[in-house]
């Protein structure tokens, strides 16, 4: 889907979200060849399966699906009584080709609201004790996205102090005082005592269908048994499943997930494939299955959320991506050259970077918008930046 295109989506998509009736979507979407079964089964099961969380994924996955993605959801629109959407969106794109400014992004900048007799040192957001009434002085109010916030409006994160740990030697005062900070800092860490610790899970995408046109990728099988020894070290129960599809890939994910992981104090999951970059709120990005067609990151970490893995609450769940994230090339910079000994005679220098295809294999591109809170105990890792 081109930006003009995704631009367009993404300025109706309360108006879309709010009076779109997906129930009578489907089979258009499908006759249409827009979605396959197994997609719409995925935006049906989507957040508590509500019409608007139905809507407001399909609104997503539709930038993902080619350049004629929008004038086909406008005839399946049509073709559903659908009418004063379909000619919202469709007037819309023939005044964007005219005027492509009309759907330019808004350039979103904080205001400030606040009694004019503050001076620009008292506008600040910090905590307050509320058992110390203020004194007359009412709090400005900052309307606007956060990361546009000025410096000084920016709340404070008050934080015990930590001091970086010295080595003294065994024994003395200096070793109390640290033990003693370590137990009043122990909220702030992960207690990984558990034996084994959790469960890892690794996909090895090496060898991909005809159809995707995706390249087979030489020397994952490296990384795999690099990975797989790596966590045996630390103690975590490691399965390794290869060369599988879309839906084997969120089969497999969510039977781990469903596992109880009570007794055991981490997950990890591992996903070595091709890669590209895919509609997202929170985490970007999409790992491709060996049939050509992709898994969003943020679909693959929002299969360990609170509801579909109560068991790991609390707990750190571990994501590492090894896959390219889009088109962009980063060129990088010279520097001296490695050592032949450094280097694995098997080992094969070949991106997982492609160049996008018709059919399954689709164009797309970030959406920055985040509306959601950040899920918790959550850190994927990403070996390509976002778009590289």
């Amino acid at each position: 889907m081109d930006e003009a295109d995704r631009r367009l989506l993404r300025r109706c998509r309360v108006r879309l979200v709010g009076e779109l009736q997906v129930a009578a979507l489907w089979d258009a979407l499908l006759n249409r060849e827009l979605f396959t079964p197994d997609m719409i089964e995925d935006i049906q099961q989507a957040g508590s399966g509500s019409r608007r969380d139905q809507a407001r994924q399909l609104i997503l996955d539709l930038e993902t699906r080619g350049s004629q993605a929008l004038p086909l959801f406008i005839s399946c629109l049509e073709d559903t009584g659908q009418d004063t959407l379909a000619s919202l969106l469709r007037t819309s794109r023939q005044a964007a080709k005219q005027d492509p400014e009309a759907i330019r992004p808004l350039d979103l900048k904080p205001v400030v609201l606040g009694p004019a007799s503050l001076k620009p040192e008292e506008l600040r957001v910090a905590k307050q004790d509320p058992s110390q009434p203020s004194q007359g002085k009412l709090a400005p109010v900052v309307l606007g996205p956060e990361e546009l916030w000025p410096a000084k409006l920016r709340p404070e994160v008050l934080r015990p102090e930590a001091p970086r740990p010295v080595d003294v030697g065994s024994g003395g005062f200096s070793e109390i005082r640290a033990q003693d900070r370590a137990k009043g800092n122990a909220d702030l860490a992960y207690v990984l005592n558990a034996d084994p610790c959790g469960h890892c899970l690794i996909i090895n995408n090496v060898n991909f269908c005809h159809e995707s046109g995706l390249n087979t990728r030489r020397g994952s099988n490296i990384d795999c048994e690099r990975m797989q020894q790596r966590f045996h070290l630390l103690h975590f129960v490691v399965e390794v499943k290869c060369n599988l599809t879309a839906k084997q890939m969120v089969q497999a994910l969510g039977e781990l997930a469903r596992r109880d992981h009570s007794a055991l104090d981490c997950c990890v999951v591992v996903i070595l494939s091709h890669g590209c970059q895919a509609s997202h709120l929170q985490f970007p990005g999409a790992v491709y299955g060996m049939d050509g067609y992709p898994v969003s990151v943020e679909k693959i970490v929002n299969i360990f959320n609170g509801t579909g893995c109560p068991s790991l609450g609390g707990k750190p769940k571990l994501f590492f991506i090894q896959a390219c994230g889009g088109e962009q090339k980063d060129q990088g910079f010279e520097v001296a050259s490695t050592s032949l000994e450094d280097r694995t005679p098997d080992s094969d220098s070949e991106p997982d970077a492609t160049p996008f295809q018709e059919g399954p294999v689709t164009v797309d591109q970030p959406d920055a918008v985040s509306s959601l809170p950040t899920p918790s105990d959550i850190l994927v890792s990403y070996s390509t930046f976002p778009g590289c």
